[in-house]
């Protein structure tokens, strides 16, 4: 089977989880970030030492993956991925998320840690969230934290756009979103750029994860939204975080706050690389991440 074959998997809580799978020996799960699904970790997989028995699920409400039930939390997709765990026979794997995906793969790490052998951490969310501020008049954000559904959608630089490309399933306009935001250093070649703006439009639960996102605390500290839960402390999973020194959707002072919360985490960060390492430095990338994995 080809990494375009997308299974599916019935999870106890009603949810049917889309996934990819790759044949292998030392099982590895992969969560995809927001505005994707499991299609994005295809240069990765292809590169990936074949060692790894590799499991991508598209997350609950993305790619091919139903969306049963709206959520407000990392914790209920973490779930859900501990749940699809169960139901495919993984008993412990190593766990490798992206963006969102790493905030999930945080809290799944936090929840279980008997399951999760080593934790990468893609341009990862803050142990303390990823606010989306208020804008003023001249588009700026403000130092006001939107908190529900309702404001984060009448966010007029990250979440309206978005949306209204979501609605009108207006390829181009997707294009332009990440190239503004995400691809900064160069986009994918032509057919896979298309493919991965058709796998974004998708995407049903965007505020749910934008919302998500926001209340996510795992930390030991109030972060004025939220009330630290103090659940990071749990994560006893040798910790690789990575972060593109030229991301410019996950802030340098979000990615130092996980290094500082995690005991005895790594940081590597990636050169001439955005918010995407597998297309901006697949080597780069893969030259930090195996290693790691193989406890050199």
């Amino acid at each position: 089977m080809t990494w375009d074959t997308v299974r599916h998997q019935e999870i106890p809580n009603g949810e049917t989880i889309a996934y990819r799978h790759r044949d292998g020996e030392v099982p590895l799960v992969l969560l995809h970030g927001n505005l994707s699904s499991s299609l994005f970790w295809d240069l990765v997989v292809d590169s990936l030492d074949d060692r790894y028995e590799v499991y991508a699920p598209d997350l609950r409400g993305f790619g091919e993956s139903s969306y049963e039930d709206s959520f407000d939390s990392l914790a209920a997709l973490a779930d859900d991925v501990e749940q699809f765990a169960d139901a495919v026979g993984l008993e412990n794997f190593h766990l490798w998320g992206w963006s969102a995906g790493a905030g999930v793969g945080m809290q799944l790490a936090a929840d279980a840690p008997d399951r999760v052998r080593r934790l990468v951490l893609m341009a990862p969310p803050s142990t303390q969230g990823l606010p989306v501020y208020r804008k003023d008049e001249n588009l700026q954000p403000t130092e006001e934290v939107l908190t529900t559904r309702e404001e984060l959608a009448e966010d007029p630089v990250s979440v309206a756009p978005v949306l209204a490309a979501i609605e009108a399933g207006d390829v181009e306009a997707m294009k332009e979103i990440w190239r503004a935001a995400i691809f900064v250093n160069g986009t994918p070649e032509p057919e896979r750029f298309e493919r991965y703006m058709q796998e974004s439009l998708k995407e049903r639960c965007l505020l749910d994860v934008d919302l998500a996102l926001v209340h996510f605390n795992i930390s030991e500290a109030d972060n004025g939204i939220e009330p630290g839960t103090g659940e990071v402390a749990a994560i006893d999973a040798p910790t690789l975080v990575l972060r593109g020194e030229d991301d410019g959707v996950v802030g340098e002072h979000l990615v130092d706050r996980v290094v500082q919360d995690v005991d005895g985490a790594e940081f590597v960060e990636l050169s001439n690389c955005g918010h995407a390492p597998p297309v901006d430095d697949l080597d780069g990338l893969l030259g930090a991440v195996e290693p790691f994995l193989r406890g050199d």
